[in-house]
C-alpha cells in the first residue's frame, strides 16, 4: 500500500462494494455467520470477508507498523 493508506485494510461489504477501513479503529469482529466489524466509533459493517482473512490482514498491518519501530538501547544513551 502507498504512504497514504498505511492504516487501511481493504474489505468487501456483503453487497460486494469494496472499501478500506482504518485498522486502528477496529474494536470487535463478530462471526454470525456473516463477518460484522464494529469500529470504535460504534459503526458496524457487514462483510463478505471471512473472520480469519480479516484478522490476517490486520495482523499484517500491525507487523508493518512494528517493523518501523526503532528499539533504543537505554544503556548507550548519554546524559546531556
Amino acid at each position: 500500500m502507498n504512504e497514504g493508506n498505511e492504516t487501511m485494510v481493504k474489505v468487501t461489504k456483503i453487497n460486494g462494494a469494496q472499501l478500506v477501513i482504518n485498522a486502528e479503529l477496529v474494536e470487535l469482529i463478530e462471526f454470525t455467520p456473516d463477518t460484522i466489524v464494529t469500529l470504535t466509533t460504534g459503526k458496524k459493517i457487514i462483510l463478505k470477508d471471512g473472520v480469519d482473512d480479516l484478522i490476517r490482514r490486520i495482523v499484517e498491518y500491525r507487523r508493518r507498523v512494528l517493523e518501523r519501530v526503532t528499539v533504543v538501547d537505554k544503556s548507550k544513551l548519554t546524559e546531556a
